[in-house]
C-alpha cells in the first residue's frame, strides 16, 4: 500500500548503495534525504513533497518499497540545517532533496560526494554551488528560484498594486549569499522609481517593522530565504497589524494571508528534482545534469487582503494573476 507521508528511517546509516538501475529492477531498496529549511505546518511544503513523491512513483519508486525518504525541516534554524546537513551525509544516502541555499551551503560543508538536488536557490553560481549553469562540475545540481534581477520586478509590483507606496521595507538574511544580492539589486533600482529603501534583518522582525511603521506610506518586501518561510506566518500577521501592503516570493505567503506573491512555483520545482532524482538514481551525475532556470513565474494575489488594506488591484494587475485568492 502507498504510504501517504515521508517516513524517517529508524537506526544508524547503512552502507552507501550502487548508483545504477539494477536496485530498481530488483526491488532493492534505494535511499533518498531531503533537507528543508521551512517548518513542518507550512502548507506549502507538504504539497511540494506530495508532488515530488508522487513523480518518483510515476517513475517507479515507490516509498516504503524500493525507496526510502528521509526527511528532515531545519525550520530557518542555522543549528538546526547545519547539525541535519551532517546527520544526512553521515547516512550516505543516493541522493539528497534540498531547499533554499541555506541547506545547499550546510550540505556542501558535510559533504562532497553525495550527489544533491537543489530547488528553489537563487544564484548557485555566485552563491559557489555549481561551476556554471550549464555544468555544474560538483556533486550539486538543481533549479534556481530566480535570478537576482527579479528582485526588482517586487519594488514595481508593490508600487502597482499599492501607488501611495514611499517607504519600502526590505525584510532580508543577510547572513546568506542569497539575501545580500536580492537587497543589492533592490536598493539599485529603488532611486529610478521614488522609493526609499530600509533593510531590516529577518531576526529582528518584530521591531524593526514596529519602528518602520510609524511613519506613512510604506510596504514591504519579503526577500526569499529560509528564516523568511520559517517565520511565515508571523511576517504575514505583522503586515496586517501595520497595515502595510507586502509583496512576497512565493506563492505561500499569499495562500497565508499576504497580499501578492511573484516567484517559481514551488511545487513543479519538487515535481522536476524527482525527474534529476531519478536519473541519478540511474546512474547519471550531478555534474553533468544542467541546472535549470524557471521557464515561467507565477503571479498570486489576496483579494481580501487588498480590501483589508483598502487597495483596489488594478485591472491590469489582475489580467495577468496565475491565482486570485478571494
Amino acid at each position: 500500500m502507498r504510504r501517504r507521508e515521508f517516513i524517517t528511517l529508524l537506526g544508524g546509516a547503512a552502507a552507501s548503495l550502487p548508483l545504477t538501475a539494477r536496485a530498481q529492477q530488483s526491488g532493492e531498496m534505494r535511499r533518498i534525504a531531503v533537507l528543508a529549511s521551512g517548518n513542518a505546518d507550512d502548507q506549502g511544503l507538504k504539497s511540494a513533497l506530495a508532488a515530488f513523491q508522487q513523480r518518483l512513483q510515476q517513475l517507479g519508486w515507490t516509498d516504503g518499497q524500493n525507496l526510502r525518504i528521509e526527511l528532515r525541516r531545519g525550520e530557518g534554524d542555522e543549528e538546526k540545517i547545519r547539525k541535519y546537513s551532517g546527520e544526512l551525509a553521515a547516512l550516505a544516502p543516493d541522493v539528497i532533496l534540498a531547499l533554499g541555499s541555506s541547506t545547499v551551503g550546510q550540505l556542501l560543508q558535510a559533504t562532497r560526494v553525495v550527489p544533491i538536488v537543489f530547488v528553489f536557490v537563487p544564484d548557485p553560481v555566485g552563491s559557489g554551488f555549481v561551476n556554471s549553469l550549464s555544468r555544474p562540475g560538483g556533486n550539486a545540481t538543481g533549479f534556481m528560484a530566480f535570478e537576482y534581477s527579479l528582485s526588482a520586478k517586487w519594488l514595481e509590483l508593490l508600487q502597482q498594486i499599492a501607488p501611495g507606496v514611499q517607504r519600502a521595507a526590505i525584510l532580508w538574511d543577510p547572513g546568506i549569499p542569497a539575501g545580500i544580492g536580492q537587497f543589492a539589486v533592490i536598493q539599485s533600482v529603488a532611486p529610478s522609481l521614488g522609493v526609499e529603501v530600509n533593510p531590516i534583518n529577518l531576526r529582528d522582525v518584530e521591531q524593526g517593522l514596529a519602528a518602520f511603521a510609524r511613519s506613512a506610506g510604506g510596504g514591504l518586501i519579503v526577500t526569499a530565504s529560509g528564516l523568511a518561510v520559517a517565520r511565515r506566518d508571523l511576517i504575514v500577521t505583522l503586515a496586517a497589524q501595520h497595515n502595510l501592503p507586502a509583496v512576497y516570493n512565493y506563492r505561500g505567503f499569499v495562500a497565508a494571508g499576504g497580499l501578492i506573491s511573484y516567484g517559481a512555483d514551488l511545487v513543479n520545482q519538487f515535481r522536476l528534482a524527482a525527474g534529476y532524482a531519478d536519473r541519478i538514481l540511474k546512474g547519471e551525475k550531478p555534474a553533468d545534469l544542467p541546472v535549470q532556470a524557471p521557464a515561467k513565474y507565477e503571479l498570486v494575489i489576496n483579494l481580501k487582503t487588498a480590501k483589508a488594506l483598502g487597495l483596489d488591484v488594478p485591472p491590469t494587475l489582475l489580467s495577468r494573476a496565475d491565482e486570485v485568492i478571494e
